[in-house]
């Protein structure tokens, strides 16, 4: 199975990305998945399922104890296509 993962961390600073906005980009960029979107509003990207929930745990927790206060995620199956189910 193939996921999609979207997300954000809050609280937004326009001017320098907060600590947790670096934590959570750091540990995406570095799970190996597929077609990675860094984005100054939000973040994308797909792989394998145990790829995709093993960074989202870590995602979670980093953000976490970087600062973040709100963490919206959304995880959606993926086909073979790159479409979502």
């Amino acid at each position: 199975m193939r996921l999609r993962v979207e997300f954000t961390t809050e609280p937004f600073d326009l001017d320098q990305a907060p600590a947790h906005a670096l934590a959570a980009r750091e540990v995406i960029e570095a799970a190996g998945l597929d077609a990675v979107d860094i984005g100054p509003f939000g973040n994308t990207a797909d792989g394998d399922a145990d790829a995709v929930l093993t960074a989202v745990d870590a995602v979670l927790r980093r953000s976490l104890e970087a600062g973040a206060t709100r963490i919206s995620l959304q995880v959606n199956v993926i086909g073979a296509d790159g479409e979502e189910q």
